[in-house]
This record gives C-alpha cells, sequence and structure tokens, in this order.
C-alpha cells in the first residue's frame, strides 16, 4: 500500500469561497482541528494579501507543532520575503509558490512570453531556496497548459530547489483519462521527476475535482490537495473527506493509504461549516446529514436485518456518534470538563467556566443536549472576545400575528455605553426586528444573506442563524445560536456588527491573543 500524503487547503483556497471571511481566531480553531485530523501539511493563508492574513499565518505558523504549515506566494521577491517572515517559526515551514503557465494566462494575465516565465519561476525559487527547505511549486492552470513546456519548465524548477511539484486543474476543466494523462506524461518525460512529491490540486466546477483527484494518484502523484467540505473558489475544491473515505473502503481496487485519522472527520466538517457558515447539503457524501439515513422502507428491512446490505460506510468510521445525548441538568462540572477533553477542546479555566454555566443554562430549557448542542456552546465561548467594546443587546420585543403588522421594539447598549431604544415594522418579524437594530445602528448596513437552521432535532433543538452583512462598505459574516429563532437572528445582526467594529479597533494579533 503506497501512503499518500494530504494537502489541506481549507484555510486557503477554502477561504477564498464566496462570502467566507474568516478572522484570525476562526482560523487557529480549524488549523487545530486540521492537526488533530492528522493532515500532513495545511496551507492556511496568503501572507502578502493582507496584515490580516500575514498574523494569522504567523499565529498558526507558531502554534501547530505536530502538521508542516504551508502559505501562498505569487512568484515575486516580496511576497517571498513576507511569507517567511509568517512561517520563520512554524516546525515544519513550506512555500508554495505558483505562476501560471497556460497559452492563456501567459498571454492574457501574465503578458509573458515562455521564456520569461521559465526564467522568473527558476528566480523565485532559486530565491526561495535560500530560506524554506520545503517548496512546492505549482504550475497555475496546468491541465490547459502544454505538456512539453510543463515537462521543460518543472525540470529546471526541481533542478532550483523545488521539493514538490503540483499541477493544478485550476478552472476544474479537464476530465479523469486527461488528468491521469498529464500525470504520465510528466512521469515519463521529467529525467528529474522522482526527485520531488508530485501533486494534484482539483476544482469542481463540472463536478469532477474527487474522480480526477484519484485519477492523478493512479497516474503517479503521492499527495492530494483539497478543503474539508470541498469547499473553495467557484465550484470549490476536491472534497478531501470523500476521496481518503473512498481510498479506505475502495482498499481492495485503490492500494493507497493516508493518515486522516477519519473518525475526526465529522467533526472537522461541522467546525467548517459553522465558522465558515457554508452549511453542508443534506445529501453531501460522507458529511450530510442524511449520509447515513434510511427513508425506504425496503431499506430500512435490509438495514435492520444486516447493516451491510446498503451501508458500505459505518457512521462511526468517520465520527458520526449515532446516539450522542451524553449530559443532562444533574451532570457536574467534572463530567462536562472530562466531556470537553473528549472532544478535542483546550479551554482556559475561565472559558471552561463560561461554558459550563452555557450548558446549565441550556439543560433549564432543553430536555436532551447532544453532541451537536455542545459543539455549538464551545464554539461560541471558543471565538468569543470580549476585548473591546460593542452593541449589546439589552431586550427586545416583536408582535407578530396574522391580522397585525409585524413590529420590533429594541434596547440596545452601544459601544460608547449609552443605552438607546427603537420600534420598527416590517413585513415579517426578522424584517422587523432588523430594521429596528439597522435604525439603531451608526454604521451603515446592508444585509446580504440570512439563513436559519436547527441544530438537531426536535421541537427543542437550538436554532443557528448565519448572517452576512455590508457594514460601513466591508463585508462580514455574523452568527448566533439560541432556542428562540428571533434571539438567534438577532445575535447572529450584532455579531456581524461587532466582528466588523472589533476588527477596526483590534489587530489580528490581539485579537488571537486574547482569546
Amino acid at each position: 500500500m503506497s501512503r499518500i500524503k494530504i494537502f489541506d487547503t481549507t484555510l486557503r483556497d477554502g477561504e477564498q469561497s464566496p462570502g467566507v471571511n474568516l478572522n484570525a481566531v476562526e482560523k487557529l480553531e480549524i488549523a487545530r482541528q486540521l492537526e488533530r485530523l492528522g493532515v500532513d501539511r495545511m496551507e492556511v493563508g496568503f501572507p502578502a494579501s493582507s496584515k490580516g492574513d500575514f498574523e494569522a499565518v504567523k499565529r498558526i505558523a507558531e502554534t501547530i507543532k505536530e502538521t508542516s504549515v504551508a502559505a501562498l506566494s505569487r512568484s515575486v521577491q516580496s511576497d517571498i520575503d513576507t511569507a517567511w517572515e509568517a512561517l520563520k517559526n512554524a516546525e515544519d515551514p513550506c512555500l508554495h509558490l505558483f505562476i501560471a503557465t497556460s497559452p492563456i494566462h501567459m498571454e492574457y494575465k501574465l503578458k509573458k512570453t515562455p521564456e520569461e516565465v521559465i526564467e522568473t519561476a527558476v528566480r523565485t525559487v532559486s530565491y526561495a531556496k535560500e530560506r524554506f527547505s520545503e517548496i512546492e511549486w505549482s504550475a497555475e492552470d496546468a491541465s490547459r497548459s502544454d505538456l512539453n513546456f510543463l515537462a521543460e519548465i518543472i525540470e529546471k524548477v526541481i533542478d532550483a530547489g523545488a521539493t514538490v511539484i503540483n499541477l493544478p486543474d485550476t478552472v476544474g476543466y479537464t476530465t479523469p483519462k486527461e488528468y491521469g494523462d498529464m500525470f504520465r506524461f510528466i512521469k515519463e518525460n521529467v529525467p528529474n521527476i522522482d526527485q520531488v512529491c508530485l501533486s494534484c490540486h482539483c476544482h469542481d466546477d463540472l463536478g469532477m475535482a474527487v474522480a480526477n483527484s484519484i485519477a492523478a494518484v493512479e497516474n503517479g502523484a503521492t499527495q492530494i490537495e483539497g478543503a474539508i467540505n470541498g469547499i473553495g473558489e467557484r465550484a470549490g475544491n476536491a472534497s478531501l473527506e470523500e476521496i481518503v473515505v473512498a481510498l479506505k473502503i475502495r482498499s481492495d481496487f485503490y492500494p493507497y493509504t493516508t493518515g486522516l485519522k477519519l473518525n475526526e472527520i465529522k467533526r472537522t466538517s461541522n467546525l467548517v461549516a459553522k465558522l465558515t457558515g457554508m452549511h453542508v447539503q443534506a445529501n453531501k457524501a460522507i458529511v450530510g446529514r442524511n449520509a447515513f439515513a434510511h427513508e425506504s422502507g425496503i431499506h430500512q428491512d435490509g438495514v435492520l436485518k444486516n447493516k451491510e446490505t446498503y451501508e458500505i460506510i459505518t457512521p462511526e468510521m468517520v465520527g458520526v456518534n449515532v446516539d450522542n445525548l451524553y449530559l443532562g441538568k444533574h451532570s457536574g462540572r467534572h463530567a462536562f470538563k472530562e466531556k470537553v477533553k473528549e472532544m478535542g477542546y483546550k479551554l482556559s479555566e475561565e472559558k471552561l467556566k463560561e461554558a459550563f454555566q452555557a450548558f446549565k443554562s441550556l439543560t433549564d430549557r432543553k430536555k436532551e443536549v447532544t453532541d451537536d448542542d455542545l459543539f455549538t456552546i464551545l464554539m461560541d465561548v471558543q471565538i468569543d472576545t470580549k476585548a473591546i467594546s460593542k452593541y449589546e443587546l439589552d431586550v427586545f420585543q416583536v408582535q407578530y400575528g396574522t391580522s397585525n403588522i409585524p413590529t420590533a421594539t429594541v434596547s440596545l447598549r452601544t459601544p460608547r455605553g449609552e443605552s438607546i431604544q427603537a420600534a420598527c415594522t416590517g413585513q415579517g418579524s426578522v424584517e422587523a426586528l432588523y430594521n429596528t437594530l439597522d435604525n439603531l445602528i451608526e454604521e451603515e448596513l446592508k444585509l446580504l444573506d440570512y439563513q436559519l437552521n436547527s441544530v438537531g432535532s426536535g421541537k427543542d433543538a437550538l436554532a443557528e442563524s448565519y448572517v452576512q452583512l455590508s457594514v460601513n462598505g466591508t463585508t462580514v459574516n455574523g452568527r448566533g445560536t439560541a432556542q428562540d429563532v428571533l434571539k438567534a437572528s438577532s445575535h447572529a445582526f450584532l455579531n456581524a456588527v461587532n466582528r466588523y467594529i472589533i476588527k477596526e479597533n483590534t489587530s489580528e494579533k490581539e485579537l488571537v491573543k486574547n482569546s
């Protein structure tokens, strides 16, 4: 069985998904979970793109010890210098250097000749090698590049010091046969290819990212790149969870193994979905809520007699606990602390106390407390920051009925400590509430997206609201949870506004330090 390395790009390519806006604390939390999952390398950002991204990459590089940390860089000397400053304290730093190699990209985007692209690639790899021992070099839009040109430039960047060669299907255009043939060609026509790890990176524009990735492995790739839940630019990246479980379940056909802890998959998926606001579709392979559900009578009968009749994957394999009731109103602090530890979270005593109080408060209102509920509590506690004054909800009331005009009355405390009130109407209760909040808040606001989901099942399930706001022209996301949908919605709205205020008044470095 050949060992395939897993390169996770959730925090870089995944975060480029439209509407996703993670702060440094959230990135660090996902990075810790990726380390628990056991990825070989995680790409955590593009340091030269912004000060916030630089600080987030730097903090993750200083924190993560069991997994190699990579950062993206254009083939520009200043980008390489910035990436080194962010990564130099990492246990195993890697620079991900890229340049486009397809005719259309070279002509219209880079405005360089093929010879100039080769010169730039070799020069920047050589420069990066003075600092980094590990350099992944990517031929952007490789799947639409001339194969002979690819072979020529790859041979030269390997001689210059590249240790990983990545051939991405940047626009999700290729097919499994074409992609596999490209890898075979490179294996057969680059004399020094045995000196490096060969990597694949596929996008899902035509729904073939997972199939293309596996085709690459069958033809010589020894590293697969992708993102949790398949998030990423446009239609997303290859779903790492789908690839690794496919290799495991069909090990009779695919003689490859990975180092991932499969029972951490569901927890990782839930965390990424919650923090990005990109909820997983119910019928998503491996991690969707219907992945292990059976409604057909024939299917149910078969599963009751023998699960293997219709289940090729056990829920427990990927960390789905089918009976996740674990604590109740009589559970004590010690049992709660042990459960938190079992779930992989490390909380300070202050945050553990805060989480326990939230848990006890929930048990007073909710009969059954599940792992999903606890996950929500822990994440709300983990990513909260009280380092700066912000808007706080005192009280609100919404009048709504079939014969009434929905009206919301809100009392709000401002960042300056003032208490203000207002009342507004709307076409519905949520609109009335949001109109009132908009009326009270000084910033210029525009609601871009609103989502409402339940955490778990039952009429007493927690409501989880997600919003995307434009605050003074800056797009920010907000989340809120509560048993009441309007309360969850108000928390999400204010959370988005407060995230903007915190970002404007606190550096990413201070934000992580205070978390």
